[in-house]
């Protein structure tokens, strides 16, 4: 008699013939599985559920209990049921039976089934086919164990992060309002050194404010979905106001910048405060990645989809590989011989959910050393006028 290992794979066989439960038993204890049998549909459900088998060989005719078929199709019904329940529904089910035509199969695909052996099955051929699918289930439950982990550890990521902006928030603002009063020479005269060297931290407190309030924001936006407060806007209006907004930052680090807007481009709607902040993202990402002086153009113009904007630079480019992985949250590229820059890798993070909130889609076209063109469309209209769909899709 062969000898089991208890930790041997567990293998439910379910068939209204003792004779053939005996035989199929057997055959597998020689392959070293152990068994456990069950005679009717209902029986099989309970099995599945208790005892958690890592396969089922399955009769389709058993008599089937309270599951309201007929007894013909009770094993076509158990596995419909097996694969609904989340609790079974990665149950590998291997239909054995007289039944071999092709509705027969076609019925057993359609249930949930795994595979399907027509009787009189080959000893080896069932061992074959019962380690091939628990080798699968195994790297299945294995990749499912690596993917809520991993699901964990971004939630309990996401949850410090929520916790250490939020107490980062609160000391900042009375960093930045005592560097005001300093400034202002309310706590006495500076000299024009200090004057200078207090303008600076504040410019850069002021920078890590906004990086705490991006990280807020997104997370705000991934959480719930963004309220859009819908105006009308022309679009070269829009594109100017960029660039008087921009203009002395522009000036300090020697850009050129323009705006383009293409003749018959159409007035859209949108959210105004929300889409500038989406361009000045665009533009921000060009001024810190470049180490050098670049030209900047601001571009409108239609689109069979409704407005197409368009923010160039010239500057040290993107290679493709990165070209998806920069809309994602945290990612940043690291290019040669371009300065590493401290950003929060959330601006083009945020600008996609806003894109997407107004029913656009955002994406970017480069090569490493050529620049980059970053483009969203927008519709005419946002799908919801009050409300975008659910962000982070």
């Amino acid at each position: 008699m062969t000898t089991l290992a208890p930790d041997a794979p567990l293998i439910l066989v379910a068939d209204d013939s003792e004779a053939n439960c005996e035989l199929l038993c057997e055959q597998l204890h020689s392959l070293g599985f152990r068994t456990t049998v069950a005679h009717d549909g209902p029986a099989a459900l309970t099995a599945t559920l208790v005892q958690r088998p890592h396969l089922v060989l399955l009769d389709v005719h058993m008599p089937a209990g309270d599951l309201e078929v007929d007894d013909g199709s009770t094993g076509f019904e158990v596995c419909r049921l097996l694969k609904r329940d989340p609790r079974t529904a990665s149950t590998p089910v291997i239909f054995i039976t007289a039944l071999n035509d092709d509705d027969d199969r076609l019925e057993a695909v359609e249930a949930g089934g795994d595979d399907f052996l027509a009787k009189p099955h080959n000893r080896l051929l069932l061992g074959a086919r019962v380690r091939s699918l628990l080798t699968l289930k195994g790297a299945t439950d294995a990749l499912e164990e690596s993917y809520r982990r991993l699901r964990e550890l971004e939630r309990v990521r996401d949850d410090l992060m929520k916790m250490i902006v939020h107490d980062l928030k609160t000391p900042l603002t009375s960093i930045l309002a005592t560097l005001e009063l300093l400034g202002d020479g309310d706590l006495g005269p500076l000299s024009d050194l200090q004057r200078g060297a207090v303008v600076d931290t504040h410019g850069k407190a002021e920078e890590l404010l906004s990086l705490i309030d991006d990280l807020l924001e997104v997370r705000r936006i991934e959480e719930t979905s963004i309220a859009l407060h819908i105006e009308e806007m022309d679009a070269g209006e829009l594109l100017e106001e960029m660039l008087r907004d921009w203009a002395l930052r522009f000036q300090q680090e020697h850009t050129v910048a323009a705006a383009e807007v293409a003749a018959g481009t159409p007035r859209f709607r949108g959210d105004r405060g929300m889409l500038k902040r989406v361009i000045g993202n665009l533009i921000q990402n060009a001024l810190v990645h470049s180490g050098t002086p670049i030209e900047l153009t601001l571009v409108a113009r239609p689109d069979p989809k409704g407005i197409r904007f368009t923010v160039i630079d010239t500057g040290p480019g993107i290679p493709p590989e990165y070209h998806d992985v920069i809309f994602q949250k945290f990612e940043q590229v690291r290019l040669a011989n371009v300065p590493r820059v401290r950003t929060s890798g959330l601006g083009l993070t945020f600008c996609r959910l806003v894109v997407e909130a107004h029913g656009g889609r955002i994406w970017v076209q480069s090569s490493e050393g050529k620049g980059s063109a970053f483009h969203f469309i927008l519709p005419l209209a946002p799908i919801a006028s009050e409300s975008a769909a659910p962000a982070g899709r």
